[in-house]
């Protein structure tokens, strides 16, 4: 091969590599958007199932703030924020 088709080889395996990374970038970011509408699905599943008596159990509390946590790190807006301070002011029962 001479100096040119080298380079154009070069070039080309740069630009699919490129293409890759971007298909991994838009892959993982609905990945994440997924995980957020599973974790703020399950967190209002938890809140509808005990807001008429305002009282959660211990386990369900935990996992609700772990919810909560998860759901936040991934950059989850601010429409739960409410939610969760309600949460936090329940009885809790074991």
């Amino acid at each position: 091969m001479d100096n040119a088709t080298s380079v154009i080889a070069l070039i080309l395996e740069t630009i699919s590599l490129i293409g890759l990374i971007v298909s991994f970038v838009v892959i993982i970011r609905k990945i994440i958007e997924g995980v957020r509408c599973q974790l703020r699905s399950e967190m209002l599943r938890c809140y509808y199932h005990n807001r008429e008596k305002k009282q959660i159990r211990q386990y369900e509390l935990e996992n609700f703030v772990k919810l909560y946590n998860a759901y936040k790190a991934l950059k989850g807006n601010s429409f739960i924020d409410k939610i969760y301070s309600e949460v936090m002011e329940w009885e809790v029962v074991s």
